[in-house]
């Protein structure tokens, strides 16, 4: 296979430069209004679950620039310019770019499909006991739901010891309106709450697309892991991948990496590059 070679290597290219600048500008803005201004730009600017009260759709894209800490930005970051300065230098600046958006966007969109699924069985059951008000319903639900309230919630946390109150009124008496009442509101409102903590952020699904490109692109470099272990391109983004696969689909609790969106960066990147590749526009 032969690779074409630009006619000018550049260590810091335009696109990754300011991709880098703008990733750092948003993560400085998010803990200083959130310091200074108890402004949460993660409420804003994360990609939410669509059918969350939060939910907007220039979320897909600013959720990129989004990240959750110091250590998140610094690997993401730190493999943007890894990957990234190599493919723009082949690509340019402007493929480039449309490759890093859509893979982006492509990932947002693939964990929202994933979210929905995860999502689906709890809400079912919330609507199912909102319509018919059966306290059997209600019971099915708190034995195969864990409430995500803590102290730290806010008001809804008070409102949950107040939910849990009325529920034993109600496994006491079924028939108590006032506890019914009580229990309905907070279900109604909890249900509200539930959809909006479903937040991604970061740019790890370009980044992975950006992965997939390098590998595909260059097959047979070599990545060290843990800068020591040599592994071939291709090896590693087979090897990661599956890493993915396996880890979304066991979704072990307390995890709270989208893996299905790294994976989603990865799909959506393999599809533009097949499009370019079929049109022969990929160099």
């Amino acid at each position: 296979m032969s690779y074409y070679q630009p006619s000018r290597f550049q260590m810091l290219p335009p696109v990754v430069k300011n991709l880098l600048i703008i990733n750092g500008l948003f993560f400085l803005a998010t803990i200083t209004l959130e310091s200074s201004f108890r402004i949460d730009l993660t409420k804003i600017l994360g990609l939410h679950y669509f059918a969350a009260s939060d939910f907007k759709p220039y979320q897909f894209v600013t959720y990129m620039f989004m990240h959750g800490g110091f250590t998140h930005i610094l690997f993401n970051m730190f493999a943007l310019w890894m990957f990234g300065n190599s493919i723009e230098n082949v690509w340019g600046g402007k493929r480039f770019l449309i490759y890093y958006m859509v893979t982006g966007i492509g990932a947002g969109f693939v964990y929202t499909v994933w979210i929905y699924f995860q999502l689906r069985p709890n809400l079912e059951m919330i609507e199912a006991f909102l319509n018919s008000r059966d306290i059997s319903l209600l019971s099915q639900f708190t034995m195969n739901h864990t409430f995500q309230v803590n102290q730290y919630s806010g008001q809804i946390w008070l409102d949950f010891q107040q939910f849990q109150q009325s529920v034993r009124v109600l496994s006491l008496n079924p028939d108590n309106f006032e506890a019914m009442q009580q229990t309905v509101m907070f279900i109604e409102n909890y249900k509200e709450f539930y959809l909006n903590q479903s937040v991604v952020v970061g740019a790890s699904g370009a980044v992975f697309g950006l992965l997939l490109a390098f590998g595909m692109m260059f097959p047979n470099a070599i990545i060290y892991i843990y800068f020591a272990i040599p592994l071939k391109a291709k090896y590693f983004v087979m090897i990661y991948g599956a890493f993915e696969l396996i880890e979304g689909v066991w979704n072990r609790p307390g995890n709270n990496i989208a893996h299905f969106a790294h994976l989603g960066g990865m799909l959506f990147g393999y599809l533009l590059i097949v499009y370019w590749k079929k049109k022969g526009e990929l160099y």
